[in-house]
């Protein structure tokens, strides 16, 4: 009896997500989403969800100096969101279990993952906390000066209100701390601290690859690429006005590989779609190109460009090296290659995520987190950042 009303419970949620699946953004910081309420109050009863004012401030690893840089800010989509969505009226929302079951507190935060993000072993690398979200933290001025978190799940360089919104609330906390600690203390700060920026898969996911408005018909993948890395450059070119220099921008990992498409495409023994990997490879040079051209137009700027795509496609082909046995199937999900339906309840997820690359459709375990962010900060497993890794860029400033 029991497992006959546990079926009809993930039966329901299917349901439920198969009747919001063409709306499952986040639509922005300023108004709810506009699903039936009687809705989101039926799923609430079934898989309650309400949002979790959650801060970290977990020690420094003891192999960690001590801290090299006063802040990190994070901008960004679902690859970095540490609980933005949890305050928004959004499916879009990882604070349920089994997300978080491997997390430090074995508790649901609002990351896309069975533990930790990239971002979360950075702020250790940098002798940092977790960074809270901002609609998430306290709004002491003393913790958010340590960083703030800025990513929504659902956002896109152009899609879905997404970098636009997420730099006009850098603006917003830089304003703040002007009014706390002064200009000149907060020009400081801001061209001391860390900016790491990872967005534009979802440009793909909900806009260019479902072909919304015939947007494929206004542009070719290489037209398209460009767009959104010109669009980049502009908002790059926005944070600059408020004394940012140092920024980390994250290129796509391979959306081909995900599960979601290998399902979608019928892929054949877990290959990747090579035509999705393809844009993802263009978009890729195009920001690494666009990263170039800022760092000879902005005085005093240092940005650096770490591919991820390189950095998965290295992992998932030495995937016995790194010690993954599960390489096209999610951790949790349904359907074949656990790709049809997203992760909803812990019954749908595997025992084990730390031998799975993939956690859900989407996004990767936190075993895949910690080596990418060791490339980001070393290079240690594989060299993915131009024209420096972001251990060497501190070190740098730092000797200047």
């Amino acid at each position: 009896m029991e497992s006959i009303r546990e079926l009809c419970r993930i039966l329901i949620l299917i349901f439920i997500f198969y009747l919001t699946s063409t709306a499952i953004t986040a639509q922005g910081f300023n108004h709810k989403h506009d699903a039936n309420p009687n809705l989101i109050k039926m799923l609430d009863t079934i898989s309650p969800s309400q949002p979790r004012n959650v801060t970290f401030h977990l020690p420094p690893d003891p192999q960690i100096s001590p801290t090299k840089v006063p802040a990190l800010f994070v901008i960004g989509d679902s690859s970095v969101d540490c609980g933005t969505n949890n305050f928004l009226g959004t499916f879009a929302r990882a604070d349920r279990l089994p997300y978080g079951k491997d997390f430090d507190t074995h508790q649901p935060t609002g990351r896309f993952c069975n533990g930790r993000i990239p971002v979360d072993y950075i702020a250790l690398r940098l002798g940092l906390p977790f960074v809270p979200s901002y609609l998430g933290q306290g709004g002491s001025i003393e913790d958010m000066m340590k960083g703030v978190n800025y990513a929504s799940a659902g956002a896109g360089i152009i899609f879905s209100s997404g970098s636009e919104l997420q730099i006009q609330q850098v603006y917003d906390t830089n304003q703040q701390f002007i009014l706390n600690i002064g200009e000149d203390a907060t020009a400081d700060l801001m061209s001391r601290s860390i900016f790491y920026i990872s967005i534009g898969s979802n440009d793909y996911i909900h806009y260019y690859l479902r072909n919304v408005s015939n947007v494929q018909s206004a542009y070719l993948p290489w037209g398209f690429n460009q767009f959104l890395a010109d669009t980049m450059k502009e908002e790059i070119k926005n944070l600059y006005t408020a004394n940012v220099r140092k920024v980390v921008v994250m290129g796509l990992a391979p959306l081909g590989c995900a599960p979601y498409y290998l399902w979608m495409y019928g892929s054949k023994h877990g290959r990747c779609i090579e035509k999705i990997n393809d844009m993802i490879m263009e978009f890729n040079y195009a920001m690494r190109y666009m990263v170039d051209e800022l760092n000879q137009e902005l005085m005093d700027s240092n940005i650096i460009f770490c591919d991820a795509f390189e950095a998965s496609m290295d992992i998932i082909k030495n995937h016995d090296h790194y010690g993954f046995n599960v390489t096209a199937n999610a951790c949790c999900g349904l359907g074949k290659y656990k790709g049809w339906i997203t992760c909803l309840t812990p019954e749908m997820a595997c025992s084990n995520a730390s031998n799975h690359i993939w956690w859900d459709q989407f996004h990767p375990t936190d075993a895949v987190n910690a080596i990418l962010a060791d490339n980001v900060w070393s290079g240690l497993h594989t060299n993915i950042c131009y024209p420096m890794n972001l251990k060497d860029m501190i070190a740098q400033k730092q000797n200047d």
